[in-house]
């Protein structure tokens, strides 16, 4: 039997309060590729939660010096890529 385990994704705002940053910056850092992301039909961003859940991680282990190493370039997610 396989298992399908639904990938849990975030909107802006929320992201925004996880990283303590405005949502425009968040929307710049998609824009930027520096976020990774999936586009709904509507056209919002939403990012994938264990995604985030990393970068959050990585910054409580390493403080402020390591934003811009715990920002991935796209990994793998194509921007703008359609999730419904």
């Amino acid at each position: 039997m396989v298992t399908r385990t639904e990938t849990q994704y975030l909107r802006t705002a929320q992201v925004a309060r996880l990283l303590h940053v405005s949502p425009k910056t968040i929307s710049r850092w998609a824009k930027e590729q520096k976020l990774p992301y999936v586009m709904t039909l509507g056209g919002h961003r939403r990012f994938p939660a264990e995604a985030i859940a990393d970068i959050v991680s990585k910054l409580s282990s390493g403080g402020p010096q390591a934003l811009e190493d715990s920002l991935p370039i796209n990994d793998g997610a194509s921007p703008g890529e359609e999730h419904s």
